[in-house]
Protein backbone atom coordinates (compact mmCIF):
# COMPACT_ATOMS: atom_id res chain seq x y z
CA UNK A 1 0.00 0.00 0.00
CA UNK A 2 1.19 3.29 -0.66
CA UNK A 3 1.89 5.68 1.91
CA UNK A 4 3.22 8.77 -0.34
CA UNK A 5 3.30 9.75 -3.41
CA UNK A 6 4.48 13.19 -5.80
CA UNK A 7 7.87 12.91 -5.00
CA UNK A 8 10.48 13.35 -7.44
CA UNK A 9 13.90 12.04 -7.68
CA UNK A 10 17.05 13.29 -9.89
CA UNK A 11 17.91 11.05 -12.24
CA UNK A 12 20.72 10.58 -14.81
CA UNK A 13 23.48 8.41 -16.31
CA UNK A 14 27.10 7.97 -14.72
CA UNK A 15 29.69 9.09 -17.59
CA UNK A 16 31.86 6.36 -16.68
CA UNK A 17 30.40 3.26 -16.75
CA UNK A 18 26.15 4.53 -18.11
CA UNK A 19 25.00 2.64 -15.12
CA UNK A 20 21.51 4.43 -14.05
CA UNK A 21 22.39 6.54 -10.92
CA UNK A 22 20.03 8.58 -8.87
CA UNK A 23 21.11 11.87 -6.98
CA UNK A 24 21.66 11.00 -2.78
CA UNK A 25 21.62 13.66 -0.30
CA UNK A 26 25.61 13.25 -0.85
CA UNK A 27 26.39 11.78 -3.59
CA UNK A 28 25.21 9.92 -6.65
CA UNK A 29 23.95 6.59 -5.94
CA UNK A 30 22.66 3.24 -7.86
CA UNK A 31 20.41 2.76 -4.94
CA UNK A 32 17.02 4.29 -5.86
CA UNK A 33 16.48 3.70 -2.30
CA UNK A 34 19.48 5.98 -1.24
CA UNK A 35 17.72 8.89 -3.63
CA UNK A 36 17.28 12.39 -2.13
CA UNK A 37 13.40 12.64 -2.46
CA UNK A 38 12.42 16.24 -4.09
CA UNK A 39 8.96 17.52 -2.65
CA UNK A 40 8.99 21.17 -3.29
CA UNK A 41 9.46 22.70 -6.25
CA UNK A 42 12.70 24.54 -4.60
CA UNK A 43 13.54 20.85 -3.63
CA UNK A 44 13.86 20.58 -7.58
CA UNK A 45 15.74 23.76 -8.07
CA UNK A 46 18.23 22.50 -5.53
CA UNK A 47 18.00 19.19 -7.09
CA UNK A 48 18.30 20.31 -11.05
CA UNK A 49 21.62 22.49 -9.93
CA UNK A 50 22.97 19.69 -8.46
CA UNK A 51 23.06 17.87 -11.90
CA UNK A 52 23.94 20.64 -13.85
CA UNK A 53 26.93 20.99 -11.87
CA UNK A 54 27.21 16.62 -12.07
CA UNK A 55 27.20 17.54 -16.04
CA UNK A 56 29.51 20.45 -15.93
CA UNK A 57 32.11 17.81 -14.17
CA UNK A 58 31.30 15.31 -16.63
CA UNK A 59 29.97 12.71 -13.56
CA UNK A 60 26.79 12.56 -15.15
CA UNK A 61 24.69 13.14 -18.15
CA UNK A 62 21.36 14.21 -19.16
CA UNK A 63 20.02 14.63 -15.59
CA UNK A 64 16.02 14.87 -15.12
CA UNK A 65 13.47 14.45 -12.31
CA UNK A 66 11.37 11.14 -12.26
CA UNK A 67 8.11 10.76 -10.25
CA UNK A 68 8.40 8.01 -7.88
CA UNK A 69 5.83 6.85 -5.10
CA UNK A 70 7.55 5.73 -1.32
CA UNK A 71 5.51 2.52 -0.66
CA UNK A 72 6.00 -0.14 1.92
CA UNK A 73 8.51 -2.03 -0.32
CA UNK A 74 10.66 0.99 -0.91
CA UNK A 75 10.69 3.86 -3.46
CA UNK A 76 9.60 3.23 -6.48
CA UNK A 77 9.55 4.87 -10.35
CA UNK A 78 5.87 5.33 -11.17
CA UNK A 79 6.38 5.33 -15.14
CA UNK A 80 7.56 1.72 -16.76
CA UNK A 81 10.49 3.04 -18.02
CA UNK A 82 11.98 4.28 -15.48
CA UNK A 83 10.71 1.03 -13.69
CA UNK A 84 12.98 -0.71 -15.72
CA UNK A 85 15.69 1.67 -16.06
CA UNK A 86 15.66 0.96 -11.90
CA UNK A 87 15.50 -2.98 -12.25
CA UNK A 88 18.76 -2.98 -15.00
CA UNK A 89 18.93 -4.56 -18.30
CA UNK A 90 16.22 -6.78 -19.38
CA UNK A 91 18.98 -8.84 -20.61
CA UNK A 92 19.59 -9.80 -17.36
CA UNK A 93 22.97 -10.10 -16.49
CA UNK A 94 23.45 -13.16 -18.85
CA UNK A 95 24.83 -10.86 -21.46
CA UNK A 96 26.96 -8.31 -21.27
CA UNK A 97 27.96 -5.98 -23.86
CA UNK A 98 31.39 -4.40 -24.56
CA UNK A 99 30.44 -0.13 -24.90
CA UNK A 100 33.46 0.19 -27.23
CA UNK A 101 32.55 -2.23 -29.90
CA UNK A 102 29.05 -3.29 -29.21
CA UNK A 103 29.80 -6.76 -29.15
CA UNK A 104 27.83 -8.97 -26.70
CA UNK A 105 29.31 -11.58 -24.68
CA UNK A 106 28.09 -14.26 -22.12
CA UNK A 107 29.16 -13.78 -18.64
CA UNK A 108 29.40 -16.95 -16.14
Amino acid sequence: MAYASNFRVLTANRLADGRVVYLGDRDWTVDLGAARLVQTNADAEVAERAGREAVAARLVVEPYLIDVEAEDRGVQPVRLRERIRAGGPTTGNAVAGNAATGAARETA
